[in-house]
């Protein structure tokens, strides 16, 4: 089934930094929303490179990957409009940290081969199928209370993730797993490498944003609030251990294939809101959305 693109129309002007009760959640969700902005553009070039390459025979996956380029598109463009946001609201070196993995993506489409940086993208894109699950089924306790139009950034994005969880995988495996001796080289072992890749050098920088907001925060704080900011931190790590670890752990599994995730509950039925006509949609301007952003 063809990957639909979604225009959603979301207003993040008024939407604050502590936009959930636990804050610790909040500036690790606006941490993590500096990443899109600089790796899905990079994305979107290291598909095009595939393509150049993928066999005339795989005709589904390559409108699989022009699907998955147009959603990667309207990501960017709404990631980019909620960081302006943050980033004005006394937190200013991020655009030093978003520069910096612009930075380091870009060495990897000058230096690095095709493979690894399919490998670094199927990694990347293992986590939002991940998330998807983690905000559509296990995150209640965290959004009661919390802004809405920062839940619905969120909750449109790991949706649309998970639709299109199988593409790099199936993409790379087109062109670097064909074949027993590929299977197992490049199928499983450079595979975990271009995950683990991934996931530590997007962590590092996840981790650094969120320290530096964080940091921020306390400098203005009274001691009630930090001692309150302390118990948020441990709450949300103690989630992330018991939510998201144990899936990305599946990574590892020889059988591992990201198409036969089940869909989080709701998902389906939230994501028609920001279909032609829903509430969260805004009206199709077609899908040059890194020009006209």
């Amino acid at each position: 089934m063809a990957l639909t693109v979604r225009y959603p129309k979301i207003d993040y002007a008024d939407i604050r930094a502590h936009w959930a009760p636990n804050i610790a959640f909040a500036q690790h969700n606006n941490a993590t929303s500096l990443i899109p902005t600089p790796v899905e553009p990079w994305l979107i070039k290291v598909m095009h490179a595939a393509l150049a390459r993928l066999p005339a025979r795989d005709a589904a996956l390559r409108e699989d990957v022009q699907g998955f380029i147009g959603q990667e598109s309207q990501h960017f463009r709404q990631h980019r409009m909620f960081n302006n946001v943050m980033m004005a609201q006394g937190y200013p070196q991020l655009a030093d940290h978003e520069r910096a993995l612009a930075a380091d993506l870009e060495g990897f489409l000058r230096h690095r081969s095709l493979k690894f940086q399919l490998a670094y993208a199927d990694g990347f894109e293992s986590l939002g199928a991940v998330q998807a699950r983690v905000w559509f089924e296990q995150s209640d306790a965290f959004l009661e209370g919390a802004d809405e139009k920062a839940a619905a950034l969120w909750k449109w994005h790991m949706a649309e993730e998970f639709e299109h969880r199988s593409v790099c995988y199936d993409l790379y495996h087109a062109l670097f797993g064909r074949g027993l001796w590929n299977a197992i080289v490049n199928g499983y072992f450079y595979r975990i490498y271009g995950f683990l890749t991934a996931m530590v050098h997007l962590q590092g920088y996840m981790g650094r944003m969120r320290a530096y907001m964080l940091d921020i925060d306390r400098q203005t704080m009274s001691a009630a609030q930090k001692a309150k900011l302390d118990a948020d931190l441990k709450a949300l790590e103690s989630f992330q251990k018991r939510t998201a670890l144990p899936q990305l752990l599946k990574n590892f599994l020889p059988w591992y294939d990201p198409a036969k995730k089940r869909a989080p509950k709701g998902m389906e039925a939230y994501l028609r809101a920001f279909e032609p006509g829903g509430a969260m949609a805004r009206p199709e301007r077609g899908q040059g959305a890194i020009a006209e952003a």
